[in-house]
Parts: C-alpha cells; structure tokens; sequence
C-alpha cells in the first residue's frame, strides 16, 4: 500500500470515529454510574460509539482513540505548529503523551469491572524527528502482560509512510478501584 493510500485510510477512519465521538456525548469524564459493572474494553468501545465521553486532553493535543481491542488501543495524532519546539520539530512532550495514551489504553482494555491502573514507569525513545510535514501518526499500543498488580505494554509511533518516529514501555501498577467509584 503506497503511503497516500495508507493516510487516506487513516483519515477515513479517524474522520468516522470522530463523528461518532463529537456526536455523542463528546469530551468530558465518564461518571462512576456511567461505567459501573462496565470492564475496560467494554468502556473503551462505548467511548468510541459515542456512549461515553472522550479524554478532553485529545482535543488539546489534537491526538484521538480510532481502534481497541483486547490487549491494543490505537491512536492518531496530527502534529501541529502548537506542538512544535524552538528548533521547529515536534516537542518530545507531545510523543510522550500520544505513547502513554496508547498503553495506558491498551492496559485499560485489560481492566475487570472494579480495577483500575495507574501508570508507574514510562520509558520513550524518540528515534526521529517529526517535521510539520508529517500530516498524521499512528500510536499503537500493544498489553505485554496484565496481573494482579502490575501491567506492562509497549508502543510505537509510526507514520504512514511506515516510518518508526519512537517506541515507549510502561509499567503500571493494578489495583481495586474505591467502592464509591464504582458506584
């Protein structure tokens, strides 16, 4: 697949999953009876049906949710003037919150109702420069191991190109949720 059409499938997607995002409940944070006996996939997709609000943060990094599945979350971000550093590239701020979106994610997916994760240890490595040329990139997280206490996973973030711009690991700590939040 040519990198045009891969972008385009991308745009595709994120354009369709937007809709339902902001045409649902939109931004905001989910109440506890919202999610209540809800596991962490299944909050996941209601957020991208629009069942559930989405993270705010993703319109202020203009970064979004387009893929779950057990074990995986995938994100898309557009980089932006907004985002770039004094040497004109995109800030290592802007990958480190895409990444830890991504695995924070892929381990939230893994969630029974009533647990919940924190993220103990983040590990990025940028590899290469994003330019405000690169139109979009892929964060795509992926649940190494998920026990009782810890939770590891690993990402990378790509272009559509296929080109590797960075790869992070986290370490999560596992826990139950207070009762009160569950509720």
């Amino acid at each position: 697949m040519t990198q045009h059409n891969q972008l385009e499938q991308w745009l595709a997607l994120e354009q369709e999953v937007m809709a339902r995002m902001d045409g649902g409940v939109g931004p905001g944070v989910s109440r506890p009876d919202q999610v209540a006996g809800l596991d962490g996939l299944q909050m996941m997709q209601a957020m991208l049906r629009g069942e559930l609000p989405y993270p705010p943060i993703a319109r202020t990094l203009d970064f979004r949710l387009v893929e779950v599945g057990e074990g995986v979350a995938v994100f898309q971000g557009t980089p932006g003037v907004e985002h770039l550093n004094p040497m004109g590239t995109v800030h290592g701020g802007w990958f480190a919150t895409l990444l830890d979106s991504a695995l924070g994610c892929a381990v939230h997916t893994r969630m029974l109702p009533g647990r919940g994760y924190t993220t103990a240890e983040l590990g990025v490595n940028l590899v290469k420069a994003i330019t405000p040329k690169v139109r979009r990139v892929r964060a795509e997280g992926r649940v190494i191991h998920c026990g009782r206490q810890l939770a590891t996973a690993e990402a990378r973030l790509v272009g559509p190109d296929g080109s590797l711009y960075a790869h992070a690991t986290t370490t999560c700590l596992v826990f139950d949720l207070p009762a009160q939040s569950r509720a």
